[in-house]
C-alpha cells in the first residue's frame, strides 16, 4: 500500500518511490454527454471523502448493508445490481472520466437514490476513506489482467491489498472476484486464500457458482463468445 512520502522506500536519489498502481490513466475520448453529466450530476451522486472515514449513513440517509463495487466500467452492471437489491446501498469506485460520466447519467435517467460514485484509486479510498468493517459486499468484477508477465505486479489482487480489503468487511461479508484469464484466476485464489481473515464461501479451492447478484457484463458475453472462461471466486469475512 502507498503511504506517505516518509514512509515510502526511496529511490537511489533520495526522493520517494512512487507506488506501483494497478491502472494506466489512458482513457477515451469523454462525450459531450458523459462531459454534461459530470458537470451536472456529481454534487448529486458523487462522492470525495474528505480526510475522515465516510459515514454511510449520513451520505445515503439510511442505515442499509452497503455493497462496493470497484473498477464498474460503464457500469451498467453496477446499476443493474442496485435496481435488482433496492434495500442495499452501492458505492461504485472508477478512475475513467468517460465510465463515470456514463453511469451518473443513467442514474438521474433512472432515479435510483441507493448509489454514489468515487473517482479515485481504490486502495485510497478502502485505506483512508472506508471505516473498517463496514462494508457487505465488496465486488471486483474482470479487473485489467495485465497479461504480460512482466506487468503482473500491476494487478490489482495482491496480497497487501487483500488483506486491507478484508479489514474493511464486516463479519461475514464476501469479497467477490471474477476474471475471464486463467493465469489470473489462479494467482487470485491463491492469494484469497492465503489471508487469515477470509475463507472460501464455496469449500477449499473451490471456484463459486455465478451468485445470482451478478449481473453477466457485456465484456463478459463478448468473452464467452470467443470461446473465453468466466471464473468467480467468493469469499467471506471469517466470524
Amino acid at each position: 500500500m502507498s503511504g506517505t512520502a516518509r514512509e515510502r522506500p526511496l529511490t537511489t536519489e533520495g526522493r520517494p518511490r512512487r507506488p506501483i498502481r494497478s491502472f494506466v490513466r489512458r482513457e477515451g475520448r469523454i462525450t459531450p454527454g458523459q462531459a454534461h453529466a459530470l458537470a451536472e450530476h456529481w454534487s448529486e451522486f458523487g462522492l470525495k471523502p474528505g480526510g475522515r472515514p465516510i459515514d454511510w449513513a449520513e451520505v445515503f440517509g439510511r442505515r442499509a448493508p452497503v455493497a462496493c463495487e470497484i473498477g464498474f466500467g460503464d457500469g451498467r452492471a453496477l446499476l443493474e445490481m442496485a435496481r435488482n437489491e433496492p434495500e442495499r446501498d452501492f458505492l461504485g469506485v472508477e478512475v475513467y472520466r468517460p465510465g463515470v460520466g456514463a453511469l451518473l447519467a443513467r442514474l438521474k435517467e433512472s432515479g435510483l437514490s441507493n448509489v454514489r460514485v468515487a473517482m479515485m484509486d481504490a486502495v485510497e479510498l478502502l485505506r483512508d476513506g472506508v471505516p473498517p468493517e463496514s462494508l457487505n459486499r465488496l465486488m471486483i468484477f474482470f479487473p485489467d489482467p495485465w497479461p504480460k508477465r512482466r506487468h503482473h505486479k500491476r494487478r490489482l489482487i495482491q496480497r497487501p491489498f487483500v488483506e486491507l480489503a478484508a479489514t474493511r468487511l464486516r463479519r461475514g461479508g464476501r469479497l467477490h472476484c471474477a476474471t475471464d484469464w486463467q493465469d489470473y484466476a489462479g494467482q487470485m485464489m491463491e492469494v484469497l486464500s492465503s489471508c487469515p481473515l477470509l475463507e472460501n464461501a464455496a469449500g477449499p479451492r473451490r471456484f463459486a457458482d455465478l451468485p445470482a447478484y451478478r449481473p453477466r457484463t457485456k465484456y463478459e458475453q463478448r468473452g464467452e463468445g470467443l470461446g473465453h472462461r468466466t471464473w468467480d471466486l467468493v469469499f467471506a469475512r471469517k466470524a
